[in-house]
């Protein structure tokens, strides 16, 4: 049984980190050079800690199966990053930040941990300006603010709808400077495998050069997961193609707990499916929702076009059932709304769609604003669909996006497994059941510049551990069996391509453990991927050799892990015998459809034990909530 001892200092809220940043144990300037620690993934979170921990003066090794560090997808982010500067002069504060993100999760996250995300939001904004970040600036000279869902306050600041790029070079320009001075090595074109662990401890990884197909042997005094989430086990999402889980997985195999898998998040503003050969999802801006109103016909299976359908026979569903918040309800909420009016036969001209409509917006204040603040936006939506926003209204509908579960980590982002670290959407540790809108970027950058530099010291001080050498046993094993799981992929030659398998995967996943699920679905699903993954190991087709760019073994190895992670969700979401945030549950809802959760027997934190294929132990680690009232969450 593992042990989940979150270790979240004593005292008020206000002081936690600041006590626990001064109790730390330091590491002599002079001693840092003699550590190396690696860092798996160059997204804000990979990218961030890289270049923290190589200016403190340890030395980094970062991996990034990109060729460029430039291309993770913190990119793709648009709207914004939250913090909790009050700029707008409008009643916010790190308490309101701390408690809006508390209640968007539905009250399934760390007080401790949250509170301290809220609490270096500013830092954040101040480190990204100093390093040239181009954020939008209002025409008194601060920097500007826009709302997001789940506030009533304007804390999101933005880079027009590239927030995500522009923040992502902040970091990925102060980690190539520690490139040039020697203190981090890049290693691009890689692939991370496993995770070595010797005497219970992590000492480095095995990763494949996705070039060359060597199979390479690191050892490293710590290690950081930082390589997102995994949400692309549902295939079509809004996260680029080549998002995967293999690292947290190949980690959650070798003894790291992984904590809330059914919390998944699904974005209600994505561009909706338009055929059978599509690949990918594309996401639009949660920003969007400042200016725009989403709305259905009133009448079903009205196939008239928007704008032939007057004022009054239009359904502004999200005002009218939320009026507080209106069209920026949360992502959760916002997404159930749309998939409700679709089933109830009032999709956009009979599509599984909804309206997003500027037309107020763009009377009210012109289309020249609306183009300052959306214009890229705009554009990405008329190259793909060919429509003009400008002049109908945008289509929608909900997609997968987002994954708040991820490896169990305390308070210093340590997993279950000493000496693995783990920081941004690849830990589970600040969203509970449902992210807010802007705090991904948030989460990622203060997981990377504001916390990890501190801890990761703490641990290389306090518990002093050695550097093993590649040679050791342990590596050889490691690598010996991620050769032949290799082999065995390229052995089948079976009938069915790996995209073939991983669409009806996530088929699977999207009907029975998406937006809404239910009990008889769980159980079924939980036998349908065990026989379709038993299917992809007689049957599955891997063509080429292991010794050459190979883009086929790629994805087959990472559908081989979403294989097991996609049973794994449908298990913990049978278990969650409620419904929270992005876990819904149809048995669990109130009388109004919102979900209804039993804080009597869930108020914990699910972390799964692996024990073999097809086989997990649940640990708990209570949630106590000391400085918010447990409430039902209402956004009305």
């Amino acid at each position: 049984m593992i042990k989940l001892d979150a270790k979240i200092p004593s005292g008020p809220i206000k002081e936690k980190w600041t006590n626990h940043k001064f109790n730390m144990k330091l590491v002599n300037p002079a001693n840092k050079r003699k550590y190396e620690i690696i860092v798996v993934g160059t997204g804000l979170a990979g990218a961030s800690a890289a270049a923290s921990l190589g200016e403190l003066g340890y030395n980094v090794k970062a991996f990034t199966f990109h060729d460029s560090a430039r291309r993770a997808h913190s990119i793709a982010a648009q709207g914004g990053i939250n913090a909790a500067k009050n700029y707008q002069n409008d009643g916010d504060s790190v308490h309101r930040l701390f408690y809006d993100t508390i209640k968007g999760g539905d009250f399934r996250a760390r007080e401790g941990n949250v509170y301290r995300l809220a609490e270096v939001s500013n830092n954040i904004i101040d480190q990204c300006v100093a390093q040239g970040v181009p954020f939008a600036r209002e025409y008194g000279g601060l920097l500007d603010n826009r709302s997001f869902g789940g506030a009533l306050v304007s804390r999101t600041f933005y880079a027009k709808g590239q927030t995500g790029q522009q923040l992502l070079l902040g970091a990925y320009t102060a980690m190539n400077r520690q490139v040039k001075l020697g203190k981090v090595k890049l290693f691009t074109r890689r692939e991370m495998l496993d995770l070595v662990i010797v005497d219970g401890i992590a000492k480095g990884i095995i990763c494949r050069n996705l070039v060359t197909g060597e199979i390479e042997k690191h050892s490293a005094h710590a290690v950081i997961l930082a390589t997102g989430g995994y949400s692309n086990v549902f295939f079509l999402s809004t996260n680029a193609m080549n998002c995967n889980t293999t690292a947290i997985w190949r980690a959650h195999k070798k003894g790291a707990a992984f904590a809330n898998p059914c919390y998944t998040q699904i974005h209600p503003t994505c561009l909706p499916v338009h055929g059978e050969g599509q690949s990918k999802l594309t996401l639009m801006s949660e920003s969007l929702r400042n200016d725009g109103r989403i709305w259905v016909s009133k009448t079903k299976n009205d196939m008239r076009s928007p704008n032939d359908i007057p004022e009054e026979e239009r359904d502004y569903y999200l005002e009218r059932k939320y009026p507080t918040y209106g069209n920026l309800s949360p992502r959760d909420i916002s997404s159930r709304a749309a998939k409700e009016a679709y089933d109830d036969g009032r999709g956009a001209q009979g599509k599984e769609a909804v309206y997003l409509d500027f037309r107020d917006a763009i009377n009210r204040l012109g289309e020249n604003t609306i183009k300052e603040r959306y214009g890229n936006l705009f554009e990405i939506y008329e190259t793909i669909t060919g429509e003009n926003p400008y002049k109908t209204p945008m289509l929608i509908y909900p997609a997968p996006h987002y994954t708040m579960g991820g490896l169990w980590v305390d308070y210093n982002l340590m997993s279950t497994i000493p000496g693995l670290f783990v920081a941004g959407e690849a830990n589970f540790s600040d969203h509970g059941a449902n992210r807010l809108g802007a705090s991904a970027l948030m989460q990622g950058l203060a997981d990377g510049y504001f916390v990890i530099p501190y801890t990761i010291g703490n641990y290389l001080a306090g518990d002093k551990p050695t550097l093993v050498k590649t040679d050791h046993a342990e590596f050889d094993k490691a690598k010996k069996e991620v050769e032949e799981t290799t082999s065995k992929l390229l052995s089948i030659k079976g009938k069915r391509t790996v995209d073939d398998i991983h669409k009806q995967l996530g088929r699977l996943m999207w009907d029975k453990v998406g937006m809404a699920r239910h009990e008889k679905g769980l159980k079924e699903v939980i036998g349908e991927i065990k026989e379709l993954r038993e299917e992809f190991w007689k049957n599955v087709n891997v063509v080429g050799n292991a010794n050459d760019v190979n883009q086929c073994l790629e994805r087959a190895g990472r559908l081989a892990d979403y294989l097991e992670l996609g049973e794994l969700m449908a298990v913990d979401s049978l278990h969650r015998k409620e419904s929270c945030g992005g876990h819904f549950r149809v048995e669990y809802q109130t009388e109004e459809g919102e979900a209804l959760r039993n804080d009597e027997e869930f108020t914990y934190v699910g972390a799964w034990e692996f024990k073999e294929a097809g086989k997990w132990e649940l640990n708990k680690e209570p949630l106590e909530f000391e400085n918010v009232k447990l409430a039902t969450r209402s956004y009305k």
